[in-house]
């Protein structure tokens, strides 16, 4: 009795996954399909925006105030990118023979 497999689904391309995840904070880690990062990245950015809101002084632009959770934000931004191109990396060289 022979085993088969199914072939492995294409990944999403790198960068319809940097598209997705600057829609949206968590959204490109949803794409991918590593759910429980995106929420983990979104709750980060929420918590880190709320407190550099607090504690910066009142002479501060709405984009500084908002500094801590924009820092997480494009590093979620970033982090899924480079997940995206390493499975897609990944795919395309199993595909074409290369381990």
């Amino acid at each position: 009795m022979s085993e088969t497999t199914e072939p492995r689904r294409a990944p999403l391309h790198p960068y319809l996954v940097l598209l997705i995840a600057a829609v949206a904070p968590g959204s490109g880690h949803w794409a991918v399909g590593n759910i429980q990062r995106g929420v983990m990245f979104a709750w980060f950015m929420i918590v880190l925006g709320w407190i550099s809101w607090r504690i910066t002084g009142p002479d501060v632009s709405p984009i500084g105030k908002l500094a801590g959770g924009l820092l997480v934000y494009t590093v979620s931004i970033l982090d899924a990118y480079r997940i995206a191109r390493f499975r897609w990396a990944r795919y395309h060289a199993d595909r074409n023979g290369r381990a």
